[in-house]
């Protein structure tokens, strides 16, 4: 068996060596694209749609060019299809990334933080039900690290109160919630594709996922400058198109996203086997199978130590999220909203590597350095 020097870096993430798998097939894509001549609206990027939609079983998927343009398309269209107005409420948790409040608020729209559940870190469907007022008009359910909501709870709030529930699905490509996957769960769902995320492209993309044919319809059309047609505009739309060339990578790296996250659960499987340090928290999975582990985030009040004792150890962790979105300053004037939840959240999470090409020995060593970390703290 090959052996790990202790002092080789372990990155949390070498994008070299996750897409080195797929090199070949990634330059025959290239090729084609560029040899085509086509890099616009082409065979590639239907055939990706075609390809995710039928993934995530759903019967439209549009792609786009990034995962906040993915929301950002999908309030705008209900915007344009007069199921939200200014002004109106989303329920958002309050530990996401920026991304998902962007949507809102560029929508015109009024973001409600609310607080996670404190083992899955995911929505809390009870302070959902609680933070519903009469100007609520939507849910944005984020999949944060892989793993879903508890949607059928929050379909239940969403259904009560008439309104629309909407996945983001950044981090949950090949999630699973009692059969189906994400992005086939809420009213429509929008997918990132950027480089780091179990599905990645070489660049910035996303997609839209939806069963609703107006929607999807409405989607195409904003992004493509408003036009239904060439030279015909019929919204104040963006440009937001996912290319050819990036939709051909996909095409390449979809084949695979079910065995890399077969990956990802063995890597799981091991450091919840094998951490045992009491000073820390492991996260938690409702249904192990389901999970999809875009991040392995543990809990400590130890969490600076903890960072630069691994540091020391060559080992490369990652904080995910430092600062929530109502605490930065583009969002200043939410900073007197108390999270306690979050704000925890901020000061004690970190993320384990957890990529798929990490080899037996790297993760071995990562547990025993963690392992070891109880010695430093007392």
């Amino acid at each position: 068996m090959k052996t790990e020097n202790k002092n080789t870096l372990i990155p949390f993430l070498s994008l070299r060596e996750v897409n080195d798998h797929y090199k070949e097939e990634l330059k025959e894509a290239a090729a084609r694209v560029i040899d085509s001549g086509w890099y616009l609206h082409g065979s590639e990027v239907n055939a990706f749609e075609c390809a995710f939609a039928e993934f995530c079983g759903v019967k439209y998927c549009v792609g786009v060019a990034s995962g906040l343009d993915a929301l950002h398309l999908i309030f705008r269209a209900y915007l344009e299809m007069g199921k939200l107005k200014k002004g109106d409420e989303v329920i958002v948790p309050a530990n996401t990334y920026i991304a998902s409040v962007l949507a809102i608020t560029e929508n015109g729209l009024t973001p409600i933080f609310i607080e996670p559940n404190e083992t899955t870190y995911n929505l809390d469907p009870e302070k959902v039900r609680i933070g519903v007022t009469d100007k609520t008009r939507a849910i944005l359910a984020v999949h944060l690290y892989g793993q879903i909501s508890e949607f059928d709870k929050l379909d239940r709030i969403a259904k009560e109160h008439g309104l629309l529930l909407i996945e983001d699905s950044a981090q949950a490509h090949g999630a699973i919630f009692r059969g189906r996957k994400a992005g086939n769960l809420g009213d429509a769902s929008g997918f990132s594709f950027y480089p780091g995320k179990n599905l990645g492209a070489l660049g910035d993309a996303g997609a839209v996922t939806t069963n609703d044919a107006e929607l999807s319809k409405l989607v195409r059309y904003l992004g493509n400058y408003g036009s239904s047609k060439r030279y015909v505009n019929d919204f104040r739309g963006i440009n937001s198109r996912l290319d050819e060339i990036q939709a051909a990578f996909l095409l390449v790296k979809l084949k695979y996203l079910i065995r890399d996250n077969h990956a990802r659960r063995r890597i799981a499987t091991h450091y919840l086997k094998g951490i045992k340090n009491p000073v820390l928290t492991l996260p938690e999975a409702c249904c192990p199978d389901a999970h999809v582990w875009h991040l392995f985030v543990i809990k400590t009040e130890y969490r600076d130590e903890l960072m630069d004792y691994m540091s020391k150890a060559s080992i490369q962790c990652i904080i995910h999220y430092p600062i929530a979105p109502y605490n930065q300053i583009a969002y200043k004037e939410y900073s007197s909203c108390l999270h306690p939840i979050t704000e925890a959240l901020q000061h004690q999470t970190l993320s384990l590597p957890i990529s798929p090409r990490l080899s037996a020995c790297q993760v071995n060593r990562i547990i025993e350095a963690i392992n070891t970390f109880e010695i430093q703290v007392k």
